[in-house]
């Protein structure tokens, strides 16, 4: 009978030590440098692909410096971005346009242009 008894009597000390420890927490995000949009935020008002590939960039700037997208996500539109301003300057319209249309549905921002 002793035996049980130590054994219940040390499950018991085990029990109540974990009670005691609190679990442990994640740690919190990063903070946003800013949570709203500056006051002298300006939209590009380009005409074209040129106009397409400056709103795109100024949204995803914006929305890093406020926290909304992570620095791995936005390099990854910042490359396809770039990809859609190279197809701009050669002159390729149409496919500078469909570049960042299709990026911007991949990374869930609205695609009407």
């Amino acid at each position: 009978m002793k035996p049980l008894l130590l054994t219940a009597l040390a499950a018991l000390s085990l029990a109540a030590c974990d009670a005691s420890t609190p679990p442990p927490q994640a740690a919190a995000p990063a903070p946003a440098t800013t949570d709203v949009t500056p006051d002298d935020f300006k939209m590009p008002t380009a005409e074209g692909c040129a106009g397409d590939v400056a709103r795109y960039r100024a949204i995803m700037d914006n929305d890093l410096s406020m926290g909304h997208v992570a620095k791995s996500v936005y390099n990854q539109i910042e490359k396809e971005i770039g990809e859609a301003d190279s197809q701009c300057a050669a002159g390729h319209e149409a496919q500078a346009r469909a570049t960042i249309v299709a990026s911007r549905k991949r990374h869930g921002y609205p695609a009407d242009l």
